[in-house]
Formats: structure tokens, sequence, C-alpha cells
């Protein structure tokens, strides 16, 4: 693997950063663990330490990935999340950028079929779920209707699909 040039600048057809061989073997050892050492990493995938970090860095910079410690909301305080489904009037992307800004809304995607946009909330309780949903979501212009899956019990929650 060693001596595999990076995309520095190209870009897939969708617009993202061409990622190589080498960058995506970077990104599934980090997914295993967040914490290994870049050496550990570059003996790995055959880079050295310092090649490793400027590459970990350039995938950071591009937006490629993150590296955060991800947490079972109900272990840390939150006894509420749901995944609501929104049906919009007019341009979607001002709604969604709003819903987007909102501190407790963690995911927001566009999609296709019944909703315009799919968004996941993470709430304390009940009633803080009330008020998302009734002071904040739905006040958001251009929002028609919403409806709401509130989840019951977390069975899998997984970020290793990234080199696939």
């Amino acid at each position: 693997m060693q001596g595999v040039p990076v995309a520095r600048d190209s870009k897939n057809t969708n617009g993202s950063p061409a990622i190589d061989a080498v960058s995506l073997a970077i990104i599934e050892q980090l997914q295993e663990d967040g914490r290994r050492p870049y050496g550990a990493i570059g003996k790995a995938v055959g880079l050295s330490e310092a090649a490793v970090r400027q590459r970990v860095q350039k995938l950071l910079d591009q937006g490629v990935m993150q590296i955060v410690a991800v947490t079972d909301p109900l272990t840390v305080g939150f006894m509420r999340q749901a995944m609501v489904g929104i049906t919009v009037d007019g341009d979607i992307d001002p709604v969604a950028d709003a819903l987007a800004a909102i501190d407790e809304v963690d995911y927001v995607v566009v999609s296709a079929g019944s909703f315009d946009l799919l968004v996941e909330i993470v709430c304390e309780d009940d009633e803080h779920l009330l008020e998302m949903l009734t002071k904040r979501i739905r006040a958001v212009p251009g929002v028609r209707s919403t409806e709401s899956f509130v989840y019951l019990k977390l069975r899998k929650q997984t970020y290793a699909w990234g080199t696939r």
C-alpha cells in the first residue's frame, strides 16, 4: 500500500473528495478504535506515523470524517429520542438548515417518500420532546406537518459502514 498517492484535489461525481485505498484503510483503523495511535495505523497501512497524521488531518479538514465520542443517550441523561418525519411547503433547503441549527437535532436528511425530511432529536424527557415538537420544530417556517416516531429501545447503533 505504501506509495499510493492520495487524490489531493480530485472529486467524485457527487462532488465529495475522492478517497484512495490507503485513506480508506486509515478510516477503517480509526473506526475500529478512534484512539489508535498513528504509529500503529501506519504499520497496518504501510505508511509512516507522520504520513498517517497528515492524511488524517486532511480527511478531517475535508469533512470526510470526524473523530468523536459516541454515547448511548440514555446513559448521559437523555431519556427520549425520536425520529420526526416532516412535510415541507416550498423550498426544503431553508427548512433543513433551520432544523439542523437546533441543538437537540442530531440528524437531518432530505428524503424521498412520505416525508421531505427525517430529523432525529434527542431530549431529556417527554416534556422536552413535546416542547421540541410544538414550539421549535413546528414553528419553523415551511414546516407543514410532522409525524413522530418515539424510540423505545436502541438495538443497534454503528458507524463502521464507511469503508465497505
